[in-house]
């Protein structure tokens, strides 16, 4: 893991960290799998590329292209483990910083803010998914978006609001706009707290997506055979 960002204090007791959520996602699919964090946000890196099988970066209230101090030795990094076709999954600053890093450009969407439960709808199948999907549903929080597509970059799934939501870089990469480790009651925690950002109205709106149906489960079992398949 990692780690770009804290939960915010209000939510950290009931929910945990982002690595904490993570690991509760893909342990309910995988018991066996063992984690490590490192907190890029403050320097931390592993000593060796290779000791660990995979990366996973978390998402994050910082925006990929903003000036602090922490976030052009990730991109290097994230260049190093494509250099090395390292099995990487990116969720949303992520996704967005590793579209970045290699070539691609992500800014603030004219679209504003998704918040709640948002769809996308499937347009490739790769291998990895197993069964053909038409469309899937998770939980998001984001204005930024991948706006450029970095190259050897494939989209697997989109929507109107976000064309780039989930996209594979080589056969070593995956990335996704939304938050498969975000729960329900945490994403309207979220909202509850970032109502004065978010407005009103989206808040609103937000919370009342929270009756639809996510699909974490299919995500996370999509998200573990990918590094399968990319070992």
């Amino acid at each position: 893991m990692l780690k770009t960002d804290d939960v915010r204090e209000e939510l950290v007791g009931e929910f945990g960290e982002y690595p904490e959520m993570f690991a509760d996602l893909l342990l309910r699919e995988d018991p066996a799998l063992e984690f490590v964090t490192y907190e890029v946000q403050h320097g931390h890196y592993p000593d060796d590329i290779d000791e660990v099988d995979a990366y996973l970066i978390t998402g994050s209230k910082s925006g990929v292209y903003e000036d602090k101090p922490w976030i052009p030795p990730l991109m290097d990094f994230v260049r190093e483990l494509h250099r090395r076709q390292k099995p990487t999954l990116g969720i949303c600053f992520g996704h967005q910083l590793i579209a970045h890093a290699l070539g691609g450009k992500t800014r603030k969407s004219e679209k504003g803010w998704g918040v709640g439960v948002h769809s996308y709808e499937v347009q490739e199948t790769p291998v990895w998914m197993g069964e053909p999907q038409e469309k899937f549903s998770l939980l998001v929080s984001h204005q930024d978006q991948v706006e450029t597509l970095p190259p050897e970059t494939k989209v697997i799934a989109g929507s109107d609001f976000c064309p780039y939501a989930m996209l594979q870089v080589g056969e070593h990469m995956l990335t996704m706009q939304a938050h498969p480790e975000f729960t329900k009651p945490y994403s309207k925690g979220l909202m509850e707290l970032r109502q004065e950002v978010f407005g009103e109205e989206m808040v609103e709106k937000g919370k009342a997506s929270l009756q639809n149906d996510i699909h974490t489960r299919a995500v996370a079992q999509w998200m573990l055979s990918f590094l399968k398949n990319a070992s």
